[in-house]
Parts: C-alpha cells; sequence; structure tokens
C-alpha cells in the first residue's frame, strides 16, 4: 500500500438498474469534448435559450450570479446562468426561507436540508417538483437511486423530490475523511513547536499551551493582534454553533437540544451545568478571560473570520479544513509554519462515517416553478456524474477540479498540473485562471454551490482514482515539507492525521444512516423556536461574561428562562428522537459487519 492510500473498502452496492443511455436527456456526457483547454458540449446546442435559474441555497456562503471558470462550465454545457440565493449571507435562520415559501417559490434549483420534516412540508406547501418523469435517462442519478428513493419517501407522497449530498459506496462505518478528521484540535503547529510540544491533558488543558502561543506568535502576517480563537455567529443553529464544535472534539454532537454522544453511549441536555455543552462555553469563556478569544467575535461572520485565518491572526481551527486551508501555503509550510491536529490525550473526535443513503442535511430538487425543469434535472445528473463531481468542487470539499486544468493522467495515475500545484499546493488566493477557462481568479470561480455531491474519499469509476485529490500520491509528494514531516515525526511517522488518530482511538465514527427525526408539532416546534433564541443569546452572553459569578448567573437565567418556556416538553422529543437514531446507527454498525 503506498504511503498515504488507504485500502479501498467495498461498500454497500446502492444502485439498482441502470438505464440506457439514450442520446437526449440525462447523462449525455459522452458528447463532451475539449475545446481550447476548456470543457464545451458539443450538444448544448439543445439548449438554445439561454436561462438564468434562482438557486436557493442553504448551503451556500456567497450571494448573486456564479462567475468564473465553473460558470463557464455551466454555460458551455447548458447555456444556464446560476443566481445564488443563500439564507447564510441574507441573515441566517429561516427568515428568508419563510418569506419565499409564503410567495409560493423557493427557487428554480432548491439545496436545502430534506429532514427535520422539510421535504414533507415543502412537497406538501407544492414547492418542489417530481422529478421522475425528467429522469428515464438519467444515468448517474440511476446508479443512486436507493439513495434518492429514501429521501424521497421523507415526503411521504409519492414521486422523485429530492437528491441528497455525500452518497458513498463506502462502509457506513469507514471514516470519510481524507486527511483530517472533521472536528479535531487544530492549531499552529509551528508555534506549538516552539513552546515544546507540551502535552494536552484534557480540553482545559489546552488554554495554557494556547497562551503561550500566542505569545511567542507576535502579530499576525499584516501587523494585526493574533489570538487563539476567533468566533462567528452565521452558523448558529438550535445552539451557539462555535461551542458545539468544541464537543465534538468528545465525540458529541446536538440533535436539537441532546448532546448525543455518536457512539449511541450517552445524551445530556444541552442546558445541563455539567454536560459538554456548557463545558464548552465555559471553555471558551475561561479562554476570553485569559485574552484568547477576538473581541470581533460577536459582530464578524464566517468570511471575516477566514480572512483571519489567511493573515495567521487566529491559531486555533474548530476544523482542520479552516485553517489548513487559506494558511498553510506553499510559502509557510516550507517555513514550517502552519495548522495540523494535536492531540489531546481523553479525546475522540468526532469523525462522520461515510454515507450509503447519502447526507440528508443537504439535498438538491427542482422547485414547482422552474423553468425548463428537464434542462436542470440534467444538470443535477451532470452534477453527479465523474466530470461534474470534479468541476462543483466546494472550497473546502477536497475534489480535484477540472482535468486539464487542475490535474491530468499520466501512466495511469492521477497528478496536479502547474496550475493544480498553485490551487492546491500552493493555496494563491489570487490565482488567476486562463481566459479559455472563464478567467478571473480560481477561489471566485469556485462552485457556489457548496454542494457535494458524492463522499469525499469515493473513487472515479472511470479511472479508478480518489475523487480527493488529497489522496494522491503525487499530491503527498509535492506537499512533503518542514511543517508535515515535523508534524509525522511527532506522531508515529503517520502520513495523515485521521490514519493517526484512528490508529490510536482517538476518533469517534459517526455511522451513516438515513434517519431522519420525525416533525415536532406546532406547539412543540414553536416553543422550541423561542427556547433556541433564548439558549443561544445566552450562550454569547456567557462566553464574554466579566466573572464567573455572572457567568453562572446567566447560565442560571437562561435554565430558568428556557424551562418557564416549556423547554422539557421539547426535550423530552429530542431525548426519544437520539434514542432512534442510536437504534438506527447500530443497525447500520451490524449491517456492515
Amino acid at each position: 500500500m503506498k504511503k498515504g492510500i488507504i485500502k479501498r473498502v467495498l461498500g454497500v452496492t446502492l444502485a439498482a438498474t441502470m438505464v440506457t443511455l439514450l442520446m437526449a436527456g440525462c447523462g449525455d456526457d459522452s458528447s463532451s469534448k475539449k475545446v481550447d483547454g476548456g470543457t464545451q458540449s458539443a450538444s448544448s446546442s439543445k439548449y438554445e435559450e439561454p436561462l438564468t435559474i434562482d438557486v436557493f441555497d442553504s448551503q451556500a456562503n456567497f450571494q448573486g450570479i456564479q462567475t468564473g471558470w465553473f460558470a463557464k462550465i455551466v454555460k458551455d454545457k447548458f447555456n444556464m446562468e446560476l443566481n445564488i440565493i443563500a439564507p447564510n449571507v441574507a441573515g441566517g435562520g429561516d427568515t428568508l426561507y419563510q418569506t419565499r415559501s409564503a410567495n409560493g417559490n423557493l427557487g428554480d434549483l432548491i439545496i436545502t436540508n430534506a429532514d427535520k420534516s422539510r421535504l414533507k412540508d415543502m412537497v406538501s406547501a407544492g414547492l418542489v417538483l417530481d422529478i421522475t418523469d425528467y429522469m428515464a435517462d438519467c444515468t448517474y442519478l440511476q446508479k443512486y437511486s436507493e439513495a434518492i428513493e429514501s429521501t424521497s419517501a421523507l415526503a411521504e407522497q409519492e414521486g422523485t423530490w429530492a437528491v441528497p449530498s455525500e452518497i458513498s459506496t463506502l462502509s457506513p462505518t469507514e471514516p470519510c475523511e481524507a486527511s483530517d478528521p472533521t472536528n479535531a484540535a487544530s492549531i499552529r503547529w509551528d508555534l506549538y513547536g516552539q513552546v515544546g510540544y507540551p502535552e494536552i491533558g484534557t480540553l482545559e488543558d489546552l488554554l495554557p499551551v494556547l497562551k503561550e502561543m500566542q505569545d511567542a506568535a507576535g502579530t499576525s502576517d499584516s501587523g494585526k493582534d493574533v489570538y487563539a480563537f476567533s468566533l462567528f455567529k452565521d452558523w448558529d443553529g438550535d445552539v451557539m454553533q462555535n461551542a458545539g464544535a468544541l464537543a465534538a472534539l468528545y465525540g458529541y454532537q446536538p440533535s436539537g437540544f441532546c448532546m448525543e454522544k455518536v457512539d449511541g453511549s450517552d445524551m445530556q441536555s444541552v442546558i445541563d451545568e455539567d454536560g459538554i455543552y456548557v463545558r464548552s462555553l465555559k471553555f471558551l469563556y475561561e479562554a476570553n478571560q485569559m485574552g484568547l478569544v477576538d473581541p470581533e467575535s460577536t459582530t464578524q461572520d464566517f468570511t471575516t473570520t477566514q480572512n483571519k485565518f489567511r493573515d495567521g491572526a487566529v491559531l486555533y481551527s474548530l476544523w482542520p479544513w479552516l485553517g489548513s486551508g487559506v494558511y498553510n501555503t506553499t510559502e509557510h509550510t516550507a517555513e514550517g509554519k502552519g495548522f495540523a491536529c494535536a492531540t489531546i490525550d481523553d479525546m475522540a473526535c468526532l469523525s462522520h462515517g461515510s454515507m450509503p443513503y447519502g447526507k440528508l442535511e443537504a439535498t438538491i430538487m427542482v422547485g414547482s416553478q422552474a423553468k425548463d425543469p428537464q434542462r436542470l434535472v440534467d444538470f443535477i445528473d451532470w452534477l453527479y456524474s465523474p466530470e461534474g463531481i470534479m468541476a462543483s468542487c466546494p472550497e473546502t470539499g477536497g475534489t480535484c477540479g477540472p482535468e486539464g486544468l487542475t490535474w491530468e493522467m499520466k501512466d495511469g495515475e492521477p497528478v496536479l498540473t502547474d496550475f493544480g500545484v498553485q490551487a492546491f499546493v500552493d493555496i494563491k488566493a489570487d490565482l488567476s485562471v486562463p481566459d479559455e477557462w472563464g478567467g478571473g481568479t480560481w477561489k471566485d470561480g469556485i462552485s457556489a454551490l457548496n454542494f457535494k455531491t458524492v463522499g469525499i474519499i469515493d473513487e472515479n469509476d472511470e479511472n479508478g482514482m480518489c475523487y480527493n485529490y488529497q489522496r494522491w500520491d503525487d499530491y503527498l509528494e509535492k506537499t512533503a515539507t518542514p511543517l508535515s514531516e515535523d508534524w509525522s515525526a511527532h506522531n508515529n511517522n503517520a502520513s495523515t492525521a485521521i490514519d493517526y488518530m484512528n490508529d490510536t482511538n482517538h476518533i469517534m465514527v459517526l455511522p451513516g444512516t438515513n434517519y431522519a427525526a420525525p416533525e415536532y408539532s406546532t406547539d412543540i416546534s414553536t416553543t422550541k423556536e423561542q427556547c433556541k433564541q433564548t439558549i443561544v443569546e445566552y450562550s454569547w452572553k456567557m462566553v464574554f461574561a466579566n466573572s464567573d459569578d455572572e457567568f453562572n448567573s446567566l447560565l442560571a437565567q437562561m435554565q430558568d428562562t428556557v424551562e418557564g418556556l416549556g423547554y422539557n416538553d421539547v426535550l423530552a422529543v429530542d431525548e426519544q428522537n437520539c434514542k432512534d437514531h442510536f437504534a438506527a446507527m447500530d443497525e447500520a454498525v451490524k449491517a456492515a459487519q
């Protein structure tokens, strides 16, 4: 087995019956040809009328018309422009969803969750189109028919309504990450080395280490103050999301107002003073007391935070991809600088298992008012083709980008082109794309859909390569740096953090299932909305409390307020949902054995 390449796991067969590819309709990818270095479809003439479609996208972090190289591919193949409508950019929450739903038109394409009764509600309200008749010739969607049928069943109406994301052919107990666990203690490794690689016994032991690192850091690349943590509010839901990310270091994730341990062994109320969520809030409060938290955290968004990582102004990344994705440039890593995963002795950080039935938190649908629905279903089918999977790589998805631009095949193995090295190894923020590929910068041209169609370490059936370039021998050789070599030397000579932590029992895999929590009753839903607003508001106040007494007082106020609103009624429902989820996980584990 070559360095950095894991053994292929024989997964669960997803596809049922493959239909014959016809000349027209979905899957007509055989007509694609290279034109002046770009990709253009010889059959694009069948889409004679230019079309601009509205894409309501709960995953997107950009709003407006898609531009750049991905826009050119979509234009060439489908004569279509994508106008992204992003709740994350438009203030977050469900306000935009509710407003557009009330008007009877969410969008021509819809990317949002199908669980928590959302798909059922959308179908009942007539917002989503049944695409069964449009899929007759969709070769790639037919490959994932079981996952699509399982997801569509949540509508409780006959029809094909939604296609889930991250569908995988791997085992549900196989970690799906390419190099780092989804949630791990990712820190500026060079500064960790400067302070002597101190052992970190528990989460709380991390704070004095980060303080030493902050003192050693001085200022950012642009001369600004450096903080261990830089937080943001964009992704808050039932709880303060950034605190939930810390709880994942011990295998917990929020499920409503329950913190469920993904091995099925525990569930806790988020307001339990001895629970993992309040522990995470207390940790951030203590970090702030030590001067480790960016004071702009309460007012900034994810993009601002990301730019601070790029500037070297943040030392701890709640998700490994965030810090390393923008700071670990060729220049930095050659100097031994960059983010890497540290080990907390008692951690079992959450790792997501592969999803044979796809991910319900992000699904793609056609809106009931869509113009030219066949063209949109053709587009969805293309997104699930090898070409579409590669070309629609999200910024943090790890897929390899368009063949000929970022990579090529040599001697039967995928290798990065010179441009691919600049995009994926050098991580040049202002990397210019050749005009024949659409111009602009690489970053600005990345698909704004932020939608991962298949599992990130799944393989291309046509050539056997992993879609994720981080698993390629060529990438591993090109990214061998003083930083990676130093990290490996301190971690049993491992090639990747996911392999090291798996071998040392420091991860906890959340098995991939098709479980979806049932709909809340109207009364419970109303109560929950009131409670979650209180929980999120007080969570932020607690992090920035001025003293232990104020922290404890705010905690008591939060508990009293939500309990007065009916919190325990919601919690009882969430606890039952957790039990049902645990049963589904247990079933998935047994099926994989």
